[in-house]
């Protein structure tokens, strides 16, 4: 039986609508990645940049697609947990919020990282968890004034990004030779790529999750959840035009401030100031999200028993996971204040693709019809390959962590059938 949790006081308010929905995916997927991501790509993939990014979004594509379908005929918080439990069973409903709390939970610190680092150099765990205390503090008031805010960061983000592909495009040392696509780091390079750019893409399940507090999810999922990805394909597409126009692969690839330094190389410096505030921006606006979608996750999860009951209440009047949101606040805190996460990205880019692996599962068992199973055939393929392309290093700690929460299923399965 689906939990959706629409009964009297247990309930999330439907108030969202298509545009808000979109709204919400594009300040998750169009945040501190795009400042970031494309340099650590460029390494990996050299000139094949572009095609590692076009990968990417094939993947997302497909997983955007099994995710709208499974939304609209399960319209309830939880996403991929709620899916892959109704579809494949409990324990793979499980994993899947496992990956998804654990994983984005880390993002969540990375990301509050990401806003120190450009507001305060120097004291950048301070500026952080002032960050997640914030916007956790915006979360609680509802969803309403969390859509609101997040549709304040994509419009200036998105003018920001605007600006700097105007300016290195108009400018006389772009040169069209340093968009000729090659292989120097073979198809293993490109692949890696596509994974990390894949991180930034995945906003989109923040749709998914929300997906009791949007108004005819059957409708309004299925929509909005290709139109974010679609505009966030052609923005990401003008940015990496951009940058290796006037950077090339290699020093892109070894950028540490990517469009701050293709600003620079304009002969733009004056701009740069703005690009690390767009940067801070939008690093918060992926947070506001991420703490947004890991806090429904974490409701529908409790709801089932599988983290602590307390974590479902609902409040009477804001209509919020309102335990669920500090503790998500609590910890994502703790870890911006302690640990570096700059190698966790990697384990947080496994987890994401081991949800969508899930997700695309679950996909393939709503309709035999081969034509219609071909979508999440590629997706899970792609997930899988994406994922084990990654640094090894990155591979073994995202396969560790899962390994730790199927462990702790195991336990809580043999604890329930020895005390019944």
């Amino acid at each position: 039986m689906t939990s959706t949790g629409t009964g009297t006081g247990t309930g999330l308010r439907r108030t969202l609508g298509v545009r808000d929905a979109v709204v919400v995916g594009l300040g998750s997927m169009i945040g501190a990645g795009v400042f970031s991501a494309l340099g650590p790509a460029a390494r990996a993939a050299g000139t094949g940049l572009l095609l590692g990014l076009a990968v990417a979004a094939a993947v997302a594509y497909c997983n955007a697609m099994s995710s709208a379908r499974l939304a609209a005929r399960y319209p309830a918080s939880g996403g991929t947990y709620v899916y892959g439990r109704e579809r494949l069973g409990p324990f793979w409903g499980y994993l899947a919020g496992w990956a998804f709390v654990v994983g984005k939970t880390a993002s969540c610190a990375a990301m509050a990282l990401t806003v120190g680092s450009y507001v305060w150099p120097g004291h950048e765990h301070a500026v952080a968890v002032a960050a997640v205390v914030v916007l956790t503090a915006v979360n609680y008031g509802g969803i309403q004034k969390s859509a609101w805010l997040t549709r304040v960061i994509v419009a200036v983000v998105l003018a920001v990004l605007a600006a700097v592909v105007v300016v290195c495009l108009a400018s006389g040392r772009a040169g069209a030779g340093r968009l000729d696509i090659g292989l120097p780091s073979g198809a293993g390079g490109v692949l890696q790529a596509a994974g990390l750019l894949f991180f930034a893409f995945a906003g989109y399940a923040r749709i998914a999750t929300l997906g009791e507090e949007v108004r005819d999810p059957a409708r309004t999922i299925p929509r909005a959840i290709p139109l974010a990805l679609g505009i966030t394909l052609v923005v990401y597409a003008a940015v990496a035009v951009a940058a290796l126009a006037v950077l090339g692969a290699g020093r892109l690839g070894h950028a540490a401030a990517p469009l701050a330094d293709a600003v620079r190389a304009a002969g733009v410096p004056s701009l740069v100031p703005v690009v690390r505030v767009g940067a801070a921006v939008a690093a918060l606006g992926s947070l506001l999200a991420l703490i947004l979608g890991v806090s429904r996750t974490t409701l529908a999860m409790a709801r089932d028993r599988h983290l602590p009951a307390a974590l479902a209440a609902v409040h009477p009047r804001f209509q919020v996971p309102y335990r669920a949101e500090p503790a998500v606040g609590a910890v994502v805190a703790v870890l911006a204040a302690t640990v570096d996460l700059r190698g966790a990205i990697g384990f947080s880019s496994f987890g994401v693709l081991a949800y969508y692996a899930v997700a695309n599962a679950s996909a393939w068992t709503l309709d035999p019809a081969p034509r219609v199973r071909l979508v999440p055939a590629v997706g899970l393929l792609g997930c899988a390959t994406l994922a084990f392309a990654l640094p090894a290093l990155s591979v073994a700690t995202g396969a560790g962590v899962l390994a730790v929460g199927v462990a702790a299923y195991g336990v809580r399965r043999w604890a329930g059938r020895n005390a019944a």
